[in-house]
């Protein structure tokens, strides 16, 4: 059994608010990251609930939601968002959301005013502030990482960051 890591959080005492706001962001896509990984195949994809989510599915839709809202990639079928292919795999689907992220964070490192439109695909309507997108991030992905603490724990019993 491996050691199990300290589980620190985010600083507390980020320098600026787009640090403290990244730094939350960051340690909620650790979290999702970590109850993915080591899960074998097909407990990582098979819904854990009736509504078909997975863990796998998780990953793969904040990984849609990055891009649309840092990298303005539109997504045309948010519900498929949560459907991994045959072909995807763990690997290859949490590498995918950690560079989508490491990419996500360098766009936001640009960024020096908050209350500023944040990017868009073209064709969506107004643009929310860069911190609306920074905020509802962090929602969203706490929102899903709840979810993926119950999914892991129905799987191996698994509890905690």
């Amino acid at each position: 059994m491996a050691a199990k890591r300290k589980d620190t959080g985010p600083a507390w005492t980020a320098p600026d608010e787009k640090s403290t706001l990244v730094g939350f962001l960051d340690y909620l896509r650790e979290s999702i990251a970590d109850k993915a990984s080591g899960v074998p195949e097909p407990e990582v994809r098979t819904a854990g609930v009736p509504s078909g989510t997975s863990l796998l599915g998780l990953i793969k839709h904040l990984t849609a939601v990055e891009r649309f809202y840092f990298l303005e990639e539109p997504i045309t079928n948010m519900k498929r968002t949560f459907k991994p292919g045959r072909t995807e795999t763990v690997d290859g689907l949490l590498a995918d959301y950690r560079e989508t992220a490491v990419r996500a964070n360098e766009v936001v490192a640009g960024w020096d005013d908050l209350t500023a439109p944040a990017p868009r695909p073209p064709g969506r309507g107004l643009a929310a502030s860069r911190r609306w997108v920074l905020v509802h991030m962090i929602e969203e992905t706490g929102r899903h990482a709840g979810h993926a603490d119950i999914l892991r724990e129905q799987i191996d019993g698994a509890t905690g960051r």
